[in-house]
């Protein structure tokens, strides 16, 4: 996860927050897996964490084959990113993509539940022309494999959005969405998107309240094209996508959350208490959905542990769930 830009986002509302054992059968709910760090545990060990709290999804950022090995047979459903290293090699040919599924998925699936392979995670500038080319290579790769169940997708910023106030009005900023967004109708894939309700509170707490942005309540803002009312800032921005997605031709493509969190110290309205405000309420919100789609949002939470080699904002190291010695970074429930 990069530090994203969000100045311009919504206006003042709120909603709720709680950690424990999520029952598949009602919502997924990830924790994303980074690894940019020197003191993290074993794959072995991590796998095994989150066996231990109930955490059903995971999301990995390249095809790394000793968290693969260890996610065999555990059931845990898998975001698996190429790398935004290996995109363009993957867009350029059908033979490059054939060669990376042999080599990163062929050897671990059906053992290793891969649902969704992310052709990229916040691309930005021209290589967004190698994204769709990607998708369709791999989309072949895997067909050809007799491994079509698995779905291709790409994971946005939430900036690939704009004009996102009012919900309805959310529009694909570049036209490469609309590509993305057609192929993703014709596979059935669902289109992932990173949700950060935390930098859009950072750049603009003026206009937007803290319990908007945290799930507490308190504030609600209708949305005067369509009459729906938003009591989070979570719920307009998801519902920013979903209008985009209509924009574009695509009002049957499903959103996947690929990323969203809080981080728990280093920056502006960074703490324990906010993230574990905000997590907890994401975990307790997403089975309902959101005003335009009430149906489950399966959600993946950045991240699993601070990383304390990551570059940037200092609170890129500090949005973990657990500390590197796997103890919790603050109390929270799966459920």
């Amino acid at each position: 996860m990069a530090t994203k830009d969000v100045a311009s986002m919504f206006a003042v509302a709120l909603f709720i927050g709680a950690f424990a054992a999520v029952p598949t059968s009602v919502q997924s709910i990830g924790v994303c897996y980074g690894v940019i760090g020197n003191n993290l545990p074993s794959r072995s060990d991590v796998v095994q964490l989150y066996r231990s709290k109930g955490i059903n999804g995971m999301r990995i950022y390249f095809a790394d084959g000793q968290a693969l090995s260890a996610l065999r047979n555990s059931g845990i459903g898998l975001i698996l990113d190429i790398g935004n290293d290996q995109l363009s090699n993957i867009a350029a040919s059908t033979s490059n993509a054939a060669s990376w599924v042999q080599n990163n998925v062929r050897p671990y699936y059906p053992a290793v539940n891969i649902k969704y392979i992310a052709a990229g995670n916040e691309v930005q500038g021209g290589t967004t022309q190698s994204i769709v080319p990607a998708m369709r290579n791999l989309n072949a790769a895997l067909s050809a494999a007799g491994l079509g169940a698995i779905k291709v997708s790409t994971s946005i910023r939430f900036d690939a959005v704009a004009n996102s106030f009012p919900p309805s009005a959310g529009v694909f900023a570049q036209s490469y969405m609309t590509d993305v967004a057609r192929l993703l109708a014709s596979t059935g894939a669902p289109l992932l998107a990173n949700v950060y309700p935390y930098f859009a509170y950072r750049d603009n707490p003026r206009d937007i309240s803290l319990n908007y942005a945290t799930f507490q309540p308190g504030t609600s803002v209708r949305d005067q094209n369509n009459g729906l009312t938003y009591t989070s800032l979570f719920d307009a921005m998801v519902d920013a996508v979903y209008a985009a997605l209509e924009k574009a031709g695509a009002p049957g493509v499903k959103v996947v959350i690929s990323e969203s969190g809080w981080p728990s110290a280093g920056g502006f309205a960074a703490s324990a208490d906010n993230a574990r405000t905000y997590n907890q309420g994401l975990i307790n919100h997403v089975g309902g959905g959101t005003p335009k789609k009430r149906e489950a949002l399966e959600t993946y939470i950045f991240a699993m542990f601070n990383e304390n080699q990551k570059t940037g904002d200092a609170t890129e190291r500090s949005f973990g769930l657990f500390n590197p010695d796997k103890s919790p970074a603050y109390n929270i429930q799966f459920k």
